[in-house]
């Protein structure tokens, strides 16, 4: 297969994956939350269209959430969502800090 497909300049990428700066922002949320005691252990799978931060309160349990990259919806819904247990998206958007506000959200209440 041509990595150098004639219509298009740029290479196809194998698979989708965090940059530095992406794992940043969310390894300062996780590192909050499990100083808080809601959440324990963490998975990063990066598949080709998109990248996944799954996040558990315990190892052998469904991902309490999902942070999701998908670089195709970039102009329309967004580059990031948070995809909560049920498979219910809780917020998409460009800004990766701005997405995950709504996790922030629920590590103020968890301090009250």
């Amino acid at each position: 297969m041509d990595p150098f497909p004639p219509s298009q300049g740029a290479p196809i990428p194998q698979q989708v994956a965090f940059d530095r700066r992406e794992m940043s922002v969310i390894l300062s949320l996780y590192g909050r939350m499990v100083a808080a005691g809601e959440w324990r252990d963490y998975g990063i799978s990066c598949l080709r269209d998109l990248a996944v931060f799954s996040v558990f309160r315990r190892t052998a349990e469904h991902p309490l959430y999902r942070i999701e990259k998908h670089p195709k919806l970039r102009n329309r819904q967004g580059l990031y969502a948070v995809v909560g247990m049920d498979g219910q998206i809780l917020k998409r958007g460009s800004d990766l800090k701005a997405v995950l506000r709504v996790l922030e959200r629920k590590l103020i209440r968890a301090v009250k």
